[in-house]
């Protein structure tokens, strides 16, 4: 059986019993390759090593991969029995996504190599009976019950390469070489790095469904971006070339670093590459299973707090604007080159998919045009975090491969290494790690003027915004109507016969009201305290989308993506703008309104007698003020000789309703009776507060 050259599966053609047979040997392939890793160490007790401090030992590993299968099979309902659930609960989850400073120093009764080994065979017979007798219906896309068995085969694949970099720092005495993992034995003097020119143009990225090939969930949406001509190194670069860096003694001087970077350094204690060896005689290398002298002319591995730290010193030295390429320079590049996809090449065309060593190689041993390396090697550190793509949705087999990742700490590697199989080696994969941790990864440089746009966290996790989120653009709960829609139709309602020039949405939170009120007025201006809140809104006004999460229950959380597109709005973001700012100061700009509206503010303010002893000079001769509030009034928000209403005044009860009358009267008259508009805001799966908020209507007459 050819374990090591393996292409992932085209799942859009061909007859179904083939394809049957195709995803079969794959699978087979993929697990046999997978254990063949494993047999590089010596020893069973070589599998308990913590090797890496932020990832559990590889016994853990070894049963991951079995269990994912049954895991996933279970949630995709294909299954309702385990095999094991005690090691199905032992082995499902990782800390791939610890940070160096945040260690997990958990004690774990980790069950004999014998015992998870049983158990991988019993998985295999299982899961290869499932392939053989599950119905079969092409093409294969995310929703076909298979998607499953892929996504277990391709998830497998991607532990290939990350077991590969833990046993690479067990202890060497405790590993063996094995004819199937042979090394690179080219090795020479490095090539001297030059800047060669990348002209710009547009890069379209993201899957659609109907894509012939595996993806993962944050593959599939769209992106287009007009990249700027820039220029590229054409290698990678070598251990000779960062070894100027190192001894520039640039690992002891904090001048190249970030803040980020200084911090680990600061931890690690690191003086030059993890794979370096130190000798009396210079330096070694450590590949996964050998010591061997230091190949020069082989890519450097270091991770991205490193290489960023060697390309603002070479910026330094240089004089030049260097930095790391973006995702999108990097696809620019690679795009130039008609590079075809792994399914559909002869033969790989750089050091990839285990077609030729099971280590690195010079970097001047595979061309691409006047470049080398670019793809294939070892995998590319970029400058970009890693986000959805528009139109991003969570695969429900796997709700958690990407949305952890969304939080701008985990930057994305490009290119592949010459361990990337499967889905890895594929044009439009996209894995991203933690600045800190180390893959089979280096880096090229760029000298680009095109500034670095780097994303927001994808997902809002402030609980009380996410809950305003949904609040504002999510589902109806209990047959009450979206609260600020319904404020929102009321004002208009009142305004018919009046002027709709300007409008005010003060305490607008994440902007529903504004957008809803530039429906019918020319313009409308939103306006928060909270920049949380505002960020929202904003964000909404200059991408026209927003992304939240949800707590469902305990640790649960759901995602979601609102558009404004979904309500009809698209069309009126240019008619509104919104500003952080305190309404009981506000800024002579805001004014000449014709119409205000206060939605549940009043009760939130400092000083809500200044708001409304002053908000008239706000307001246009025959404009409207509007507000509602649930009247709460609370002193950890409003000292109480500043409440409104809720009082006992001479002894008697003094209500809201008749502080707002003796506070406004002197410029309004309320040109309707007060009315009850109820809403909800949901707090979990199954918690909700039910609040009935009183709508008063002012016109200013003098």
């Amino acid at each position: 059986m050819q374990l090591r050259n393996t292409r992932t599966l085209i799942l859009n053609e061909g007859p179904v019993e083939e394809k049957r047979e195709e995803i079969r040997q794959y699978f087979h392939k993929t697990h046999s390759i997978d254990e063949r890793l494993y047999d590089t160490l010596a020893r069973d007790e070589d599998f308990y090593i913590r090797a890496e401090p932020l990832r559990h030992p590889l016994i853990f590993y070894l049963g991951h991969t079995a269990v994912f299968y049954i895991n996933k099979l279970i949630i995709a309902k294909i299954i309702d029995q385990r095999i094991n659930p005690k090691f199905e609960s032992m082995f499902a989850v990782g800390v791939d996504e610890m940070s160096w400073d945040d260690l997990d120093d958990a004690h774990y009764d980790w069950p004999a190599v014998a015992e998870v080994k049983a158990y991988r065979d019993k998985v295999r017979e299982f899961v290869d009976n499932i392939i053989r007798t599950m119905p079969l219906k092409m093409p294969i896309t995310w929703d076909n019950p298979f998607w499953a068995i892929i996504m277990g085969i391709e998830h497998q694949r991607i532990h290939l390469e990350t077991s590969s970099v833990i046993i690479r720092r067990v202890p060497i005495e405790q590993v063996r070489q094995l004819p199937i993992w042979d090394i690179c034995a080219e090795s020479g003097e490095a090539p001297r790095n030059e800047l060669l020119p990348v002209p710009g143009g547009k890069v379209v990225l993201g899957k659609s469904k109907d894509h012939p090939l595996y993806g993962w969930d944050n593959e599939f949406g769209h992106h287009e971006f007009d990249v700027w001509g820039f220029s590229a190194s054409k290698y990678l670069v070598t251990n000779q070339e960062y070894l100027a860096f190192v001894e520039d003694r640039s690992y002891e001087r904090r001048e190249s670093w970030t803040e980020e970077g200084w911090n680990w350094l600061e931890y690690s204690k690191a003086r030059h590459p993890l794979f370096w060896i130190k000798t009396e005689k210079g330096f070694k290398f450590r590949t996964m299973a050998q010591i061997i002298d230091m190949p020069w002319d082989w890519p450097v591995e270091v991770n991205y707090l490193e290489a960023k730290a060697f390309c603002n010193w070479l910026a330094q030295k240089t004089g030049k604007r260097l930095r790391l390429p973006t995702e999108d320079e990097w696809y620019r590049l690679r795009d130039l080159h008609n590079i075809p996809d792994q399914p559909y090449w002869e033969k790989a065309p750089g050091n990839i998919n285990l077609e030729h060593w099971a280590s690195s190689c010079p970097v001047n041993r595979f061309r691409f045009g006047e470049f080398y390396d670019v793809i294939g090697n070892v995998w590319q550190w970029t400058e970009t975090p890693v986000t959805g793509f528009e139109g991003f949705q969570i695969h429900p087999y796997y709700d958690d491969f990407s949305t952890p990742t969304f939080d701008t700490q985990h930057n994305l590697i490009k290119g592949g290494s010459w361990i990337s199989t499967g889905n890895e080696a594929t044009r439009d994969s996209r894995y991203a790690f933690r600045r800190h941790f180390f893959q089979h990864a280096g880096f090229r440089y760029v000298e680009a003027e095109q500034p670095v746009e780097l994303p927001e966290s994808m997902y809002e996790t402030d609980a009380a915004v996410s809950q305003y989120c949904e609040a504002h653009y999510g589902q109806t709960y209990f047959g009450v109507e979206n609260f600020p829609v319904k404020c929102a139709r009321i004002c208009l309602e009142y305004m018919q016969d009046r002027p709709r020039k300007r409008a005010l949405d003060v305490g607008c939170a994440v902007g529903r009201t504004t957008f809803e009120l530039a429906r019918k007025f020319d313009f409308v201006t939103g306006l928060d305290f909270s920049a949380r809140f505002i960020r929202i809104a904003f964000q909404l006004r200059e991408k026209g989308v927003t992304h939240y999460e949800l707590l469902e229950e305990g640790e649960i959380v759901s995602y979601h993506e609102k558009r404004l597109s979904d309500f009809g709005l698209e069309s009126v973001r240019d008619k509104v703008e919104f500003f952080q700012a305190d309404a009981v100061n506000l800024k002579p700009q805001f004014s000449n309104y014709d119409l205000i509206f206060a939605g549940n503010l009043l009760d939130r303010l400092y000083d809500p007698k200044k708001f409304l002893a002053t908000i008239h000079e706000r307001l246009n001769l025959g404009g409207l003020l509007i507000l509602t509030s649930p009247y709460t009034w609370l002193e950890e928000f409003t000292k109480r000789e500043n409440w409104v209403g809720g009082i006992r005044k001479d002894g008697e009860p003094y209500t809201t309703t008749e502080g707002l009358q003796e506070l406004l009267g002197v410029h309004f008259k309320m040109i309707d009776q007060p009315r009850d508009i109820e809403f909800v805001v949901r707090e979990t799966r199954r918690k909700f507060q039910h609040t009935i908020s009183q709508m008063t209507a002012w016109e200013r007459v003098r």
